[in-house]
């Protein structure tokens, strides 16, 4: 092969590889592109699920809390009523205790 031939086809084959390098690199940008846009599309989502968890979350613990308030308000109603019928049921010995320290002053006095 006379040397004009083989030098074409080394500038050729130099060309192609070029070639081959440069589709290669051009498809490497576009994977890391698709790669960097799906990371954040999977990051976006992500951060609106556990946004989700955590208003639901939220959204629970209030309502128990809600639970334990009425719960307390409850007893709070009852331990007042149990304590004002006991001192409803005492109020006719308290105001005889009275009187009789009155009449015991009274007549402590004459």
């Amino acid at each position: 092969m006379p040397r004009p031939e083989v030098l074409e086809r080394v500038t050729e084959a130099e060309r192609e590889a070029d070639d081959i390098v440069a589709e290669a690199e051009a498809d490497a940008e576009e994977t890391l592109a698709e790669a960097r846009k799906r990371a954040e599309e999977i990051r976006a989502t992500a951060e609106e699920e556990a946004a989700a968890e955590a208003e639901e979350r939220l959204e629970s613990a209030r309502e128990e809390i809600e639970s334990r308030r009425e719960e307390i308000i409850a007893e709070g109603r009852a331990d007042r009523e149990a304590l004002e019928s006991d001192a409803r049921d005492r109020i006719d010995e308290a105001v005889e205790y009275a009187i009789d320290r009155f009449e015991e002053a009274v007549n402590a006095q004459a």
